[in-house]
This record gives structure tokens, sequence and C-alpha cells, in this order.
């Protein structure tokens, strides 16, 4: 297929385009700016510079490529840094989800385009006491956690405009396997913390198992929903310190609640104290998808080794590996 991937220099993106080529399907990309499109090209795909929130321009690119799929994986989220409001550090990502997806829908329309995937978010979709694994036939929490409101409505917007198209929304775990991940400084300085019993639960996905999951999307049909995240949906108390040990740190702090209320903001507190996790049973079955990194225990190590540690075991330097 021709297959159109906006995003296709993100942190997904980059492992998708190698892929989609390698099973042998026609890639345009998209990207932001003139050295991102030497990675889209140094990728195998057709650069195109695009803004998702420009529709005529996204428009415009849609009907000159043709494509016969659709691939949304733009978001705004490299290099950010996580405070107490997430809304606020989501709020162009949220446009590019509720505003972008319309855009990019608007155009598969008008030029007949059968196949859409985008990319949704599983984790913090489901809150309390209930240790069972959820699925995607459960309904998500309609109120989130304070300052998470207006991200979990672009995320519902994105799911419920795809779906209606006919298309498939991709629940993805947390990502790792950037050089860029957003926990790699705050958990080797020691900022990230476990709150109260650390009982939160965190679905997690290497990019690499990500990207194969959505390959495997484009040959089915929708509208269907899916949970990409490995096999072991953690409590926070297990994984941190498993990746601050992958990354050479010292083990995390531990913070009562009240005091990282007071630092953090509630929806820290809730996140981190009654999150829960996602099944990938369904994902499993129905797109025969297989996590090549099925556990975070082994996948942090795997991902990790190649951080060196600089000044000392909270002073280490990324490098891609």
């Amino acid at each position: 297929m021709r297959v159109f991937v906006a995003g296709a220099s993100g942190a997904l993106g980059s492992y998708l385009v190698p892929q989609l080529v390698d099973a042998g399907h026609e890639v345009i990309g998209t990207h932001h700016s003139p050295t991102s499109g030497q990675l889209v090209q140094a990728l195998g795909a057709e650069p195109v510079r695009l803004d998702l929130l420009d529709p005529p321009a996204v428009r415009r690119a849609v009907l000159d490529a043709r494509p016969d799929a659709i691939v949304h994986q733009v978001t705004a989220l490299a290099d950010i840094t996580f405070g107490r409001n997430l809304d606020k550090i989501f709020t162009v990502t949220n446009r590019l989800r509720t505003e972008g997806t319309d855009a990019l829908l608007a155009a598969a329309r008008e030029v007949g385009v059968r196949r859409f995937v985008a990319q949704s978010f599983a984790p913090y979709r489901y809150f309390g006491r209930d240790a069972q694994l959820k699925t995607e036939a459960d309904p998500v929490d309609e109120v989130a956690p304070p300052n998470m409101q207006r991200s979990a409505d672009a995320i519902r917007h994105l799911e419920k405009a795809t779906l209606e198209f006919g298309g498939i929304a991709l629940r993805y775990g947390g990502f790792y396997g950037a050089a860029n991940d957003a926990l790699i400084e705050p958990v080797r300085k020691r900022l990230f913390p476990i709150i109260g019993n650390g009982g939160g639960v965190f679905p997690w996905m290497h990019l690499d198992d990500g990207a194969a999951a959505t390959v495997l999307a484009l040959e089915h049909d929708g509208p269907a929903i899916y949970n990409i995240v490995d096999d072991e949906p953690a409590q926070v108390r297990d994984w941190l310190p498993v990746l601050a040990g992958a990354l050479g740190a010292r083990p995390p702090r531990h913070a009562p609640a009240w005091l990282a209320r007071l630092i953090a903001g509630p929806a820290a507190v809730l996140v981190g104290t009654q999150a829960r996790g996602v099944s990938n049973a369904k994902a499993k079955r129905e797109l025969g998808w297989t996590p090549r990194y099925p556990s975070w225990r082994t996948g942090f190590a795997q991902t990790y080794s190649a951080i060196a540690v600089a000044d000392g075991p909270a002073s280490n330097a990324a490098t891609r590996h």
C-alpha cells in the first residue's frame, strides 16, 4: 500500500517507517523541520513537510500523496518536562489529537482512503482499587484526575472520530526505547519518587513493538481499538527501581502522598497510587502480535545498556543504542 505516515520523524514514527518499508509498503512521511526531513528520507520514506494544525495544507498533502492508508502518529511531546498541570504540557498535543485528527480524516474521506490507524494512549484511563487488568471492552473513566481532563477528552475525541471513520485506534503503553525518553533525566536525578504505596499500575511498550503492532493493524479492518502494551503491566514500586538500576541511577526516593500532593499535585498522587493496567490479549489474538520485549524487566536492561555513567551513578549520558 501507499501509506501516509503523519509524524514519521517522531519517536514511534522513526521505528515505524523502516518496518513499513520492510513489509513492502511505499511510505510518505511527514516532518516538521529540514533536519527531520532528512531523517524521514534516510528511513526510506518520501518526506513531506507538514503542520497538522493547518487543515488546507493537510488536505493538499493527502490529495497529492493519494495514499491507500493513513497512520496518525503526530504529537508534540519531544523533550517535554513534566509538571503539576499535564493539560498545560499537553496543550499542543491535545490540539493535534482533535483538530489534527479531524483534518486528516476529512482529507482521507475526500481522497477515498479506506484504512486509518491512530495513536491513542493506554495509561491513566482507569483508576481505583480493582487489581484486574482492563480490556478494550471496559469503559474508560469519564472523569479524569485534576489537570488531566482536557487531555483525556482529546484522546476520547481521537478514538471516537477514528472509530466513526471505520479506523483503528491503538492504545499504546508508555513508550521506551528513544534516547530522549522523558523519564530518563527525572529518574537519574531522583526527581521521580515512589508516591505512597506505589500501587499505581503502568503498562509499558517498547517503540519497536509499537511499530510492529501498527504494521499489523494496517492489514486489519476496523473499527477497532487495541491495547498495545507488554505482558506485564506493573506497579510503580516494582518498575521504577528497575528503571533506575538500568540507568545506573540511585534507587528512587519515597514520598508520602500528602507531600507529593503539595509538590506534584493531586493527579500525580492518583496516578502513582491508583492507576490501573490493561491487557494486551485482544491485540495478540486478533492482530497476531507478539511483543519482542514482553516485559519491561528485561526490556529496560536491554534498551538502556548504552547509557554510560559520566560523573557518578546519578549523572549519565544517554546515547541512542
